[in-house]
């Protein structure tokens, strides 16, 4: 892998070989000054300041190509624009302690009053950063193939075909049947009490019909009359492209991730209630939010963070702090940064804890900034042109920012990897199934008990019966051989009249 030492050897042949043309072709009003450069990164400055990785590497093309030195200038700032007492690294350009600000301005009406600005030397955008959210249990998979509506067709044409088939075979059948075998006419005017049984059966046959060509088990047919065998098949076909399109989607439920991202997008975030945003104060978004003329979205924001007290931050580190995992905080910030807080949680940690929206948000474009009405201001854009040309901006975030490749789908949604490793089917993808099984068991377990308990009952009342008639029983029994006894008695001492 390169190495920056590597891109300054690049700069340097590349500034020799062109540094004629420039030079050359118009009078150069930075050969042999003495720059003061403020860089926020530099080792010099407080650790936690924000700013641009490639400045360093850009002075260095800018001293070879146009012929200066420089020299870094102290700062302990982290806000462009002064905010009451406290400076901003803007009056650095207007109390003249400053010739040269590589931080990244972004152009605004209030900062373009303020100093000069260079040329774009790149594009931007604000991204969403939150901590990678855990797996969570798939329950509701079973479920989510088909929308409830579909739940409530299926279970009203249960019940429906259901009544129909018992209808079909308990109802109108007997009465076709009538007028070919009279002897049904004597089953028929049967009371409802000499055969109970034969109906209830039916019904519960009916029932394991409908349920076994869901589940895929099948039934028997219970009638061999056309119109019931055609009602049976109708909801064989039915059941089929039930269960076809239920078990088709229901795969891709079970083994989709079950760790949602906390949100999507900056508008995802307008329209939560239960999602705070944080910022930087000096970040341009801070300008844009909290402008009392906001309009659209970034009025909701504003009220997304009025409700959050700690919605704003100085450094970038204390708003990353507050991105915990199970925590409901997103941190807005330049897409840069966000992966260079990426790429430092991974060196900490060993993994990938942090991941982006993927949306890009309030694209804008990078600057330097210079004193106002500053005689370098067109040489620098005339020097910075020279070095886009050669593309090698952007190349040298490989080279500052390399990326790890554990961490590339946490950066780029959709991002898929070159080696995809199949992993098993998880607790967590079937738990839905799972509960299912639980709760039939617990159904079935609860009904065993019942009829427990009712057959307990049932016995007692029973046993209790039978005593009562063993009871009368002997009771009869003793009255027949008192009367017996007695009839024996009169026979055999007969009473005389007197």
């Amino acid at each position: 892998m390169s190495s920056p030492f590597s891109s300054r050897i690049f700069v340097v042949c590349f500034s020799i070989l062109s540094r004629f043309s420039v030079l050359s072709s118009k009078f150069n009003p930075l050969n042999g000054q003495h720059l003061r450069v403020i860089w926020p990164l530099w080792e010099g400055n407080p650790k936690g300041l924000s700013g641009p990785v490639k400045s360093g590497v850009i002075i260095d093309y800018l001293k070879d190509r146009l012929n200066f030195t420089y020299e870094f200038v102290r700062v302990t700032e982290n806000i462009l624009e002064p905010r009451g007492k406290d400076r901003g690294l803007i009056s650095y350009l207007l109390e003249d302690k400053c010739d040269f600000l590589m931080a990244g301005v972004t152009p605004t009406s209030g900062r373009m009053k303020l100093a000069d600005l260079t040329v774009p030397w790149m594009y931007d955008c604000y991204d969403l950063l939150f901590a990678v959210t855990e797996d969570t249990v798939n329950i509701d998979a079973v479920v989510k193939p088909f929308q409830w509506p579909v739940w409530l067709g299926v279970l009203i044409s249960m019940m429906g075909v259901i009544t129909i088939l018992n209808m079909l075979q308990y109802r109108l059948m007997p009465k076709v049947d009538s007028a070919i075998k009279p002897d049904r006419i004597n089953i028929r005017n049967k009371p409802p009490e000499s055969h109970p049984s034969r109906v209830k059966k039916g019904d519960g046959k009916q029932f394991l019909y409908v349920f076994g060509m869901l589940l895929s088990q099948g039934g028997s047919c219970t009638s061999k009359r056309l119109p019931f065998r055609l009602v049976a098949g109708v909801w064989t076909l039915a059941a089929f492209i039930f269960v076809q399109a239920y078990t088709s989607t229901l795969f891709t439920y079970v083994v989709a991730p079950v760790n949602y991202p906390l949100v999507d997008s900056m508008y995802g975030v307008a329209e939560s209630t239960d999602v705070n945003l944080l910022f930087r104060h000096g970040a341009t978004l801070n300008i844009f939010v909290m402008d009392p003329n906001a309009t659209g979205v970034y009025v909701k924001l504003r009220k997304n963070v009025d409700s959050f007290p700690n919605s704003r931050c100085n450094l970038i580190s204390q708003c990353l702090s507050l991105i915990t995992p199970g925590s409901r905080n997103t941190f807005a910030n330049s897409r840069n940064f966000q992966l260079d807080a990426i790429k430092s949680n991974f060196e900490k940690t060993g993994k990938c804890g942090l991941q982006m929206a993927g949306d890009c948000f309030l694209s804008l474009p990078v600057n330097f900034a210079l004193q106002k009405h500053s005689p370098y201001t067109e040489t620098m854009n005339k020097g910075l042109l020279d070095l886009q040309q050669t593309g090698i901006i952007d190349h040298w975030d490989s080279w500052f920012r390399p990326m790890p490749p554990q961490c590339m789908a946490n950066v780029k949604k959709g991002y898929k990897k070159g080696e995809t490793k199949h992993m098993p089917i998880s607790l967590k993808n079937l738990t839905g199934a799972f509960v299912v099984l639980s709760v039939g068991l617990s159904i079935s377990f609860l009904a065993f008990l019942v009829e427990q308990i009712i057959s307990m009952i049932v016995k007692r009342n029973v046993g209790k019966v039978a005593e009562i008639s063993l009871d009368n029983n002997s009771n009869s029994q003793d009255l027949n051989i008192i009367d017996l006894a007695t009839e024996i008695c009169l026979s055999s001492n007969p009473i005389k009249p007197e």
